[in-house]
């Protein structure tokens, strides 16, 4: 179905840039180009590529580009069959040459968007990535943005970006805003299977978007706006962070009291309506969760509003890895042994249990805390076997994950349990730790040598 017409001279119906792409969109031959190939980008290439389509994945580290076009995935949830498959099929080729973005008639931006040391946005991917479609900008292509940050994004940052090339917005180009609602290791909900919110600022390019959308996803979401998209995802992530937040502090607040916090959530997770549970940790992690909150309230302030209630949150969480540190210290203070000069070893370095993904996980922030105190720190995670370069942590890449035995676990100060991944033998660490500081709740005996934090 035509979205728009033009005439030419003697009155015959020519094909605009949007009734092109949505022809293509409708019978599946649009290509589709991902910029991003990480634990957002790669799984929407690939489900786009199982969808029907044509589908380029850029990304400007040779190496993932190579590793993927040899049929090797880099992340543990995705199959390598599943990837062989693609790449047999000719659905799917990983690119590092971005002059070829002229080949994409639907272009989707999935690029990191973290925080400065200063705890404010830092778009400088999201810039960066516009300003490379724009020198490559073709009419009836539409640019959607995945990436997770604060509302006006699209149409304040990428928009300007983007028209720079001469090309107008909704007629000649199209822009949406749909965040990435990803959760790694979560095998009930992937990408493929979760509804998806998709927002633009004119009629085409929400009508195009909605049209690319709803051959990849079950079903669409359509709001009002880029501004309002770009809301719905902050709010899905700080509904989390706050809740963990307040968990965070009932922990610590109810370890004062003498009562085991563990045991009041199984008791209120009885209750059939009105809760919903939340489980304390060591801190937060991932990408969206630790970032969410700040996005909001930066751009909050813009507006002469102050976000307190979110900003407290993410200071509580922000707070935990010490929390940790000093129940650590305590424990170990108490068996007459400093921290200085102790050995530690963490028992997870990723953010979450059973994914091998590290972003912004508090364990490397417990490894930095406890390696300044003097102590000799070492890890064993059976997901992770290296510690991968961080933007936050540059020194403690190359890490190698201890092999779990008795004799390592004996010859440890103390070892605290950081990611509760299932594959772990706890009933090991238990009989041969001298000391067990347990942020998950594993443990829950109440044995005299595990201390919860």
């Amino acid at each position: 179905m035509a979205l728009l017409d033009e005439r030419t001279g003697d009155g015959r119906i020519t094909e605009t840039p949007a009734d092109r792409l949505a022809r293509l969109l409708d019978s599946g031959t649009a290509t589709v180009a991902v910029l991003g190939l990480g634990y957002v980008g790669l799984p929407l290439a690939l489900t786009a590529a199982e969808r029907g389509f044509p589908v380029l994945g850029f990304d400007n580290d040779p190496a993932k580009v190579g590793a993927l076009n040899a049929g090797r995935p880099y992340l543990r949830h995705v199959a390598e069959g599943r990837l062989r498959s693609l790449l047999d099929a000719h659905r799917f080729a990983a690119a590092g040459d971005f002059t070829r973005l002229g080949e994409a008639d639907v272009i989707a931006i999935c690029v990191p968007t973290p925080l400065t040391p200063q705890r404010e946005p830092d778009l400088r991917y999201v810039a960066a990535t516009a300003e490379t479609i724009a020198a490559h900008l073709r009419a009836g292509q539409l640019v959607v943005l995945e990436s997770t940050t604060y509302p006006g994004t699209t149409a304040e940052l990428v928009l300007p970006i983007l028209a720079g090339s001469g090309l107008a917005c909704g007629r000649d180009f199209f822009l949406a805003y749909s965040p990435e609602r990803e959760d790694p290791g979560n095998r009930e909900y992937s990408g493929g299977t979760i509804p998806k919110v998709v927002g633009a600022d004119d009629d085409a390019s929400a009508a195009l978007a909605e049209a690319f959308y709803r051959r990849v996803t079950p079903a669409v979401v359509r709001v009002s706006s880029t501004r309002t998209a770009e809301a719905t995802k902050l709010l899905e992530n700080i509904f989390r962070g706050v809740n963990i937040a307040l968990v965070n502090e009932l922990k610590m607040i109810y370890e004062r009291m003498g009562i085991d916090v563990w045991e009041v959530l199984d008791a209120a997770a009885t209750k059939p309506f009105g809760f919903m549970r939340f489980d304390p940790g060591p801190g937060w992690g991932g990408h969206c969760i630790p970032v969410d909150p700040f996005y909001l309230a930066w751009k909050a302030r813009e507006h002469g509003v102050a976000a307190r209630f979110i900003e407290l949150a993410g200071e509580v969480n922000v707070r935990m890895p010490e929390y940790v540190v000093e129940r650590l210290a305590r424990a170990l203070n108490e068996r007459g042994k400093p921290v200085k000069g102790s050995r530690v070893l963490l028992l997870g370095m990723a953010y979450k249990r059973d994914v091998d993904d590290v972003r912004e996980s508090p364990g490397f922030v417990i490894l930095d805390l406890l390696t300044r105190l003097g102590a000799a720190v070492e890890y064993h995670d059976p997901l992770v076997p290296a510690t991968p370069s961080m933007r936050h942590f540059p020194a403690y890449a190359g890490m190698r994950s201890l092999p779990l035995d008795a004799a390592m676990l004996a010859a440890q100060d103390a070892v605290v349990v950081v990611t509760n991944h299932s594959g772990v033998d706890y009933e090991l660490v238990r009989r041969h730790a001298p000391l067990i500081v347990d942020t998950r709740g594993v443990y829950r005996g109440g044995d005299a040598h595990v201390v919860p934090a």
